[in-house]
């Protein structure tokens, strides 16, 4: 079993997820078969009733999965399908370890953080490890954060267990005012890191500006590593330009050296060159507006953002997008989305920004501007067509307004008198049936599998109205309506599953190109 831990240190979101997924795409790329875990200190058992204002996105996995964001980044550096096992939460390990204590599994013991809690954290990473030839496992947080100290003890025990690798993320500071690259901070977060009993075999610095020579033999010195194991990571406009980044100083030779994984093969990145080559160096702009209502993290909103850079490499097009506020349409008016070539309506939960969704459904509408409703988008695409086409006034959505007069989006029966909010939620990939339109085109297939996670849908019972006034179901599944479309304007596409999920750089989703290819068509 081979494994590649990767720690932080000296301060959070400094990218790790990003040289986790970097890593396992340059492994890929010399035909190992990789897979990578998350491991997430906090008490929740998944990401599922986080608020995204604190996390971001939740990326849903095919099966079901509610998990961090960076799964979503694996799944697109690796082109690959991950599970609800790559996402492992210190609340899962908890649990089940009180549930196996609560079984009598421990025959009397005292149950302890070690051994008890470190052998099931060990035991769920070799679940996922023993089918891959290397797995890499991002253990979130920083080095010193007590939530941490039970997953860094694993990954330690780990190493005396397994062929394993220790990669130290951390961050190395520019200066301003004196003009030069600080180590200090990273020499501390190497230091803790060996209190725990982790000597790291590489160094990642992470920084504003390109690591300075006299900064790396610091480093490297401190940090006892030769030079060739401290690694320069500086920002970079493109993030998916970072595996060169690494590939350029040879890391995933450094990897292959420590964990003997015999004879060199050469990397194949010749397509991911080409897609960076094509985000980066594409002719012409389209502008495409996002409304939604956590605007002001667009981690929010991360896979449906990644999405339409996909597309715009697919049709070589720079997409310029931008995150609307649907709570400031609500108070100032739709006057200013005519800037945009396309408009996004991005799901949510919440009653906040409702009106203002609807008021820019309704401008792109009657303007014959390109729109793609997703979840509540699509939802939100059915109550405005009800309002305003028709006429049936008050129509609304049950989860906004239970008492509606004419509740086109309604609760289904199996959501009703659910005492939790947890994974409860219609969740995961679907099968979804296309009828002749512009949706099955774009996919060009009858069978779709896209990911969901809802609890309200389409009301069947005003279906007949709908379609009769031009509204046409072209998506189904089991009988619940997953796509919506008007076939009389440049591109009006609701769908009730969430196609930003599976988009990848290499194979972009449908739907994000067709709209950016009708942008481009009307201007």
């Amino acid at each position: 079993m081979k494994l590649v831990f990767v720690t932080g240190g000296v301060l959070s979101s400094l990218g790790k997820g990003i040289t986790s997924a970097s890593i396992g795409l340059l492994l890929k790329s010399r035909g190992l078969r990789v897979s990578i875990i998350k491991i997430d200190p906090y008490l929740n058992y998944d990401a599922g009733t986080m608020n995204p204002y604190q996390h971001g996105e939740v990326f849903v996995t095919d099966d079901g999965g509610e998990t961090d964001l960076d799964i979503g980044h694996y799944e697109r550096f690796l082109n690959e399908d991950l599970s609800k096992r790559n996402n492992l939460t210190a609340g899962q390990v908890y649990l089940e370890v009180i549930e196996r204590e609560r079984q009598g599994k421990y025959l009397g013991a005292t149950v302890q953080v070690v051994p008890h809690l470190t052998d099931l954290i060990k035991e769920r990473i070799r679940e996922v490890a023993r089918e891959y030839d290397v797995t890499v496992v991002e253990i979130g947080g920083t080095v010193g954060d007590i939530e941490s100290l039970p997953f860094l003890e694993a990954a330690r025990q780990m190493g005396l267990e397994e062929s394993s690798f220790y990669l130290h993320v951390s961050y190395v500071p520019f200066v301003k005012s004196i003009g030069e690259i600080k180590t200090k901070p990273t020499q501390h977060s190497v230091q803790k890191l060996r209190e725990i009993g982790i000597q790291p075999d590489a160094l990642i610095a992470r920084g504003e500006k390109p690591l300075t020579p006299e900064a790396r033999k610091k480093l490297a010195l401190f940090s006892s590593l030769p030079l060739r194991a401290v690694v320069g990571a500086h920002d970079l406009e493109n993030v998916y330009r970072v595996p060169f980044l690494l590939a350029e100083q040879n890391l995933d030779d450094l990897i292959f050296e420590k964990l003997g994984l015999g004879i060199y093969t050469d990397r194949s990145l010749e397509a991911w060159e080409n897609f960076v080559e094509r985000v980066e160096n594409s002719v012409g702009e389209v502008s495409v507006g996002i409304v939604g209502k956590y605007i002001e993290v667009r981690d929010a909103y991360k896979s449906l953002i990644e999405a339409v850079i996909h597309a715009g490499a697919h049709l070589k097009v720079k997409p310029k997008v931008e995150l609307i506020d649907a709570i400031r349409l609500e108070r100032e008016g739709t006057r200013n989305l005519k800037d945009y070539d396309a408009l996004i309506i991005a799901g949510g939960f919440g009653e906040r920004g409702i009106e203002g969704k609807i008021s820019a459904i309704s401008f792109a509408r009657k303007n014959s501007v390109p729109i793609l409703g997703i979840c509540l988008g699509m939802q939100l695409m059915t109550v405005e067509w009800a309002r305003n086409v028709l006429k049936l006034k008050d129509a609304h959505s049950e989860e906004f307004q239970p008492n509606t007069p004419h509740p086109v989006i309604h609760l289904l029966p199996d959501q009703k008198n659910i005492d939790r909010l947890g994974a409860t939620m219609r969740l995961g990939g679907q099968e979804v049936s296309l009828r002749e339109g512009l949706t099955r085109k774009l996919y060009g297939k009858e069978i779709i599998r896209e990911r969901h996670r809802h609890r309200y849908e389409f009301n069947n019972a005003y279906r007949d109205s709908f379609e009769k006034s031009g509204l046409q179901i072209v998506g189904e599944t089991r009988g619940l309506v997953e796509v919506i479309e008007w076939a009389e304007h440049p591109f009006y596409v609701g769908v009730q599953f969430h196609p930003e999920y599976t988009s990848r750089p290499l194979n972009p989703g449908p739907l994000f190109v067709g709209l950016l290819k009708a942008a481009l068509d009307r201007k």
